[in-house]
């Protein structure tokens, strides 16, 4: 079985590589990598990119039983798109999202880029009201880890998200808005459960794949 990945990042690719290997042997991850998609995103919102993001997506469906699309930012734009797509498109960030609102009302949102704000809390709240839930997001964005990431330092941009997260207080869960971030929680100190999408985007995508 075939599972394409549609990336923002080089440095994600590694991530779910070594997720494949740990959970699901024998799966064939295909990569696609698209950091302009993100860079415009950024600038000028989700919506810029929707037929950018739907060209790269039937892209990585060709000879795919199933699509994830890694970036939190264009996520929503990408569920959009799967009707136009062909296989399953998974949002990778949903499963956190869901779990995010069964853990308890108040949910602190930690992110290290602005424009990936608006779309995880729509998911939350799209989450929530699936769920018959009430939830109350508050977002924190952790100065200077984007910057640390591009630069290829991973290591200090989970420091940084770790030592935020460490200091969120009154909260029943956080969430580690994207991919990038989910290193830090193995060196947070935190009794706040924290969630990152990695591991259970790749087992939702696998499952749409079957």
């Amino acid at each position: 079985m075939t599972l394409a990945l549609l990336h923002t990042s080089p440095l994600h690719v590694p991530v779910f590589d070594a997720l494949r290997d740990e959970h699901h042997p024998g799966l064939e991850l295909r990569h696609l990598v698209a950091p302009d998609l993100l860079a415009r995103a950024r600038a000028e919102g989700p919506e810029a990119v929707a037929p950018q993001v739907t060209a790269a997506l039937e892209r990585a469906a060709d000879g795919a039983g199933a699509v994830l699309c890694t970036c939190s930012t264009i996520g929503e734009v990408a569920e959009r798109a799967a009707a136009r797509v062909g296989v399953p498109v998974v949002r990778g960030d949903r499963p956190m999202a869901a779990a995010a609102v069964t853990a308890g009302p108040r949910v602190a949102v930690l992110a290290t880029v602005e424009s990936t704000l608006a779309p995880t809390l729509a998911l939350i709240e799209d989450e929530a009201r699936r769920a018959n839930r009430t939830v109350r997001a508050r977002v924190q964005v952790v100065a200077d880890a984007w910057n640390r990431f591009e630069a290829g330092d991973v290591e200090e941009c989970a420091r940084l998200v770790a030592a935020a997260a460490d200091t969120v207080t009154d909260v029943d869960v956080i969430v580690l808005a994207q991919v990038s971030m989910a290193s830090a929680q193995r060196l947070t100190t935190t009794s706040v459960p924290i969630l990152s999408s990695p591991r259970s985007g790749l087992a939702a995508a696998v499952r749409a794949a079957e």
